[in-house]
């Protein structure tokens, strides 16, 4: 028996959380070829749990209302549910169906797994709320999930849990009086001002939600990254720039010209190793310049994002934000019944490195991880590339981005992607 371990919610994750009552769900969702029997799946789902403290926490409040991650002396087992698979896109009616589950997370862990069991093929959903972990994170686990189905002794080692700020920012920065003034400022200055920008009375009504998935072929996916290559750009900044060029498109007066993009703070802060649970992220917010032509705009671009991206500081960035805990129903306020300001999210997962072929079963492919949550707009466009094969996600609810406007946004990127291709093998 373990004694129980317990830390607050970080400013990020209590922002996530919100109160409860809505939920802020991310569905990774992965089709393997094999059979397999509810020991095994629950066997494995064990070991994953006994790594990382944090898939056996629950959530509880303290008096001042203040939510803390609690693991208890005997923790439940992550929740599985079974369906019986019927078509290959049921993944999708599933993980819509699991957006809208709120977590039971005073009794149960903040995860949940479900399994639409067919003859040889299954697709398999992991159900987490965001205030858990990450993508990354989460691209983690499953990783070691496979790899203790095919195997269950297989090592995995053991989790050394982020136990607070103290764990990720380095103690000469956080104890700096200098850097801790600074934090403080920086808190009360966006505190103030987050109280004075006007908001809405209530939230836009956001209505029917929705995903549209799709790939691009081993073919397509490998040109596209020489391409990239070929002009000394990202594959990120070079699909923002047709989403960017999509919306106008489509939305034309209506569009914002501005994607926001999250960074991973694993490439800042090396005290967060690629399997720790965490669900901190920092953010860059993209934008074109109407007057140049596509392929100018892609260097324009790469520039402005590295310039944006060099100056991000995850530690000063995690202080003024636990500086700020007082200002968090206000940030909320905002965030929920603000004016949109931008198109999209877009966030690149990049080369998931998870093998394909295990011993008694192999994976067929890896979906990109969907998300919806309650804070403002929810419109949303994750990629990943599997096997070869770029992988697209795309979310969006009718009340923020008509569903007519989405199908018209994907095929506007598709068109992009091969248009440009095109051009790149006549000259």
């Amino acid at each position: 028996m373990n004694p129980p371990i317990k830390r607050r919610l970080l400013f990020g994750e209590r922002m996530l959380l919100g109160d409860g009552t809505e939920p802020f769900n991310v569905v990774i969702a992965f089709r393997l070829r094999g059979s397999f029997t509810l020991k095994e799946i629950q066997q494995a789902l064990a070991r994953i749990q006994n790594k990382h403290l944090w898939l056996r926490a629950l959530i509880s409040y303290d008096e001042k209302n203040i939510p803390w991650f609690n693991v208890p002396e005997k923790p439940a087992s992550i929740p599985v549910r079974i369906i019986t698979r019927q078509s290959e896109d049921q993944w999708q009616e599933e993980s819509r169906k699991e957006w809208n589950t709120n977590f039971n997370y005073e009794k149960l862990p903040l995860i949940r797994f479900i399994w639409i069991k067919g003859e040889n093929v299954s697709d398999m959903l992991f159900a987490f709320h965001h205030c858990l972990c990450d993508g990354g994170s989460a691209m983690a686990f499953s990783h070691e999930f496979l790899k203790v189905l095919e195997n269950p002794a297989a090592e995995i080692g053991v989790e050394k849990p982020i136990l607070g700020i103290e764990d990720v920012v380095p103690a000469s920065i956080l104890n700096s009086r200098r850097q801790k003034l600074k934090a403080r400022f920086i808190g009360r200055l966006a505190a103030t001002a987050i109280k004075c920008i006007p908001v809405g009375r209530k939230a836009v009504e956001r209505q029917n939600d929705y995903l549209i998935h799709w790939k691009l072929d081993e073919t397509v996916s490998k040109q596209l990254i020489d391409y990239c290559k070929s002009q000394k750009v990202t594959v990120n900044t070079f699909l923002s720039a047709a989403v960017l060029q999509a919306f106008k498109k489509v939305r034309g007066e209506k569009s914002f010209n501005k994607v926001s993009c999250p960074v991973d703070i694993r490439r800042f802060a090396r005290q967060i190793k690629e399997d720790h649970i965490f669900a901190f992220g920092l953010m860059i917010v993209v934008s074109s310049d109407e007057k140049l032509s596509f392929s100018d705009n892609l260097r324009a671009m790469q520039k402005s994002v590295e310039q944006k991206t060099s100056k991000l500081n995850p530690y000063i960035t995690m202080m003024v934000m636990e500086s700020g805990h007082d200002a968090l129903n206000n940030f909320t306020r905002l965030l929920k019944n603000g004016k949109s300001s931008n198109d999209c999210m877009f966030s690149n997962l990049g080369r998931i490195k998870i093998p394909h072929q295990y011993k008694a079963f192999s994976v067929d492919t890896i979906f990109s991880p969907t998300v919806i949550g309650p804070l403002g707009n929810t419109t949303t466009m994750v990629t990943s590339t599997y096997r070869g094969e770029m992988d697209f996600s795309f979310m969006g609810s009718e009340g923020y981005l008509p569903y007519t406007d989405a199908l018209a946004v994907r095929d506007e990127v598709i068109q992009t992607i091969h248009s440009q291709l095109k051009q790149m093998a006549v000259s």
